[in-house]
């Protein structure tokens, strides 16, 4: 039984304010300079959300651009502008704005935590049940809003973390214990604002496939926060909590982490799921992070440029079993970055590349598409990292020729031919791989590629327990169609069969017949 992508969806948020209050870079800043002139400069980096609506990697994001279109308009992007490429909504998702993103916070909330100024949800609250992912159960689930005066009760007496919109305090996210720092109010808005973007995503998902909710029986989230108390700072769960609150009745679920690579782990082992049919369907989903809003703010303000780590981003892809159509997961032939790999570029590299290629009989150019670090060059290389995807690609083409299946005048091509772009936000998970899948999924279902590799990286030793990173790969096989067994026998053959054991028992009887 193998397990196929039945679909794919990405949401985006524009939270301009959350840059200033949530990103860990300003928070930072504002406890050891807080009268730091980036802090000053700040506020006229920010994006609009018509900008943010119009800037094309963002567009490729929800999928009403394709990376290959991408490709052709020349870097950097800040400016460029192409008619028709601003729709809120896309292919995979929308570009939702802050104002209801903190009403989607809210109707996420089941511990009354998430708390709104009663004007601003009556000024937003018609735009967001406007929105046809928001059904009745959800739209239920919308609290009225509390009066102002609670809102700064909250914020300036009870270590309430502040939610503004246009620089105005709208809202609080409130503290759900009151000594414990792993229920703090810092922490339970990271949380909530993870939950609120991966529910966003599911909904997409759920409304772009038309699937029975009550089909779906396992969701396996993969962000980057921690859902706990002092007893189990990390327990979980969000999977469930997601799946709750999008009305899956039928789904149970777990959280898998592994830092930037915890998306295509949690890839692996849902699609694994899947083909030992312990479950029909699965979704694989993860929500954005506060902390990374505004990460290289210094060098984009620094060099003139807009804030463009001004989103949270999501994601959720469904998994179920080979229907003949859709794309096959093939788990049988996964990179692993081991315990005795090395860090090296070149280990990491053939560890997730080479090694499951040559598992499978394959070459590096049998692969037509190789997607691992997809992050916007925009982002990176103004903050001095370069463009992320084309290192990953000159790596991969140089252990090609080392190989002797790429010819050194290949080497330029090979990013163009075998690579892409990269146009995900920088939220940490969300670009390792996994924004290719939806692509992935539409080019060969359309018949442009045949295979491709999705590649996740992680930095194991930012949790002070080991220095080793981590990575795996897996790769992704159009669909051949469902191969009908040859019977193991055709019904001549039965009869011969037949009559062959007939002789041998009649021969058998005779020769006991003639021994008495």
């Amino acid at each position: 039984m193998n397990c196929v992508i039945k679909g794919a969806s990405y949401i985006l948020a524009h939270t301009p304010d959350m840059v200033l209050e949530n990103g860990t870079t300003q928070t930072t800043e504002k406890i050891v300079n807080p009268n730091s002139d980036y802090l000053k400069e700040l506020p006229n980096h920010l994006r609009s959300y018509e900008d943010a609506l119009k800037y094309l990697p963002n567009q490729t994001y929800i999928g009403n651009m394709h990376p290959d279109q991408l490709a052709e308009v020349p870097q950097p992007w800040t400016d460029a502008r192409i008619e028709g490429m601003d729709k809120r909504v896309g292919k995979y998702g929308e570009i939702m704005p802050q104002e209801e993103f903190y009403l989607m916070m809210q109707v996420c909330d089941v511990f009354e935590l998430v708390r709104l100024d009663k004007e601003f949800v009556a000024a937003h609250k018609e735009a967001f049940l406007a929105n046809p992912v928001i059904d009745e159960s959800i739209a239920a689930r919308l609290h009225e809003g509390v009066e102002a005066s609670e809102v700064e009760h909250f914020v300036n007496d009870e270590h309430a973390e502040p939610l503004y919109h246009n620089a105005k305090l709208v809202g609080y996210v409130k503290r759900a214990h009151d000594v414990d720092v792993n229920l703090s109010a810092h922490v339970m808005l990271e949380n909530m604002v993870s939950k609120a973007s991966a529910v966003l995503s599911l909904l997409h998902l759920l409304r772009q496939e038309g699937v029975n909710k009550d089909e779906i029986t396992y969701v396996v989230d993969c962000c980057e926060e921690a859902c706990g108390d002092m007893n189990q700072r990390g327990g979980g769960n969000f999977a469930k909590s997601i799946a709750e609150i999008a009305g899956l009745q039928a789904a149970t679920g777990c959280d898998v982490r592994g830092f930037c690579a915890g998306p295509t782990h949690a890839f692996i082992n849902g699609a694994s799921i899947v083909k030992a049919n312990t479950h029909k369907y699965v979704v694989v989903l993860a929500g954005g992070c506060t902390a990374k809003l505004g990460m290289n703010g210094k060098d984009h303000v620094k060099k003139g440029l807009p804030i463009y780590e001004d989103m949270i981003g999501g994601f959720a892809i469904l998994l179920g079993q080979d229907d003949g159509i859709n794309p096959v997961v093939d788990t049988e032939h996964t990179g692993r970055h081991t315990v005795g790999t090395g860090s090296a570029p070149q280990n990491v590299t053939a560890s997730l590349v080479t090694a499951p290629l040559e598992a499978a009989g394959l070459k590096v150019t049998d692969v037509d598409k190789y997607s691992a670090e997809m992050q916007n060059p925009d982002i990176t290389k103004p903050a001095g990292a370069g463009d992320v995807p084309l290192a990953n690609y000159k790596m991969i083409a140089a252990l090609a020729v080392k190989k002797g299946e790429l010819d050194k005048s290949q080497l330029a091509s090979f990013p163009t031919e075998h690579g892409m772009v990269g146009w995900a936000p920088t939220q940490g998970h969300i670009p390792s791989g996994v924004p290719y899948i939806g692509v992935c999924r539409d080019d060969m279902l359309a018949g442009k590629i045949k295979r491709a590799m999705i590649i996740g990286k992680g930095s194991l030793f930012l949790g002070r327990m080991t220095n080793l990173f981590d990575g795996v790969s897996v790769m992704i096989n159009a669909n051949e169609g469902i191969k009908e067994e040859a019977a193991a026998v055709s019904q001549e053959e039965i009869k011969s069969l037949i009559g062959k054991a007939m002789k041998d028992f009649a021969a058998s009887l005779m020769a006991a017949s003639d021994a008495e």
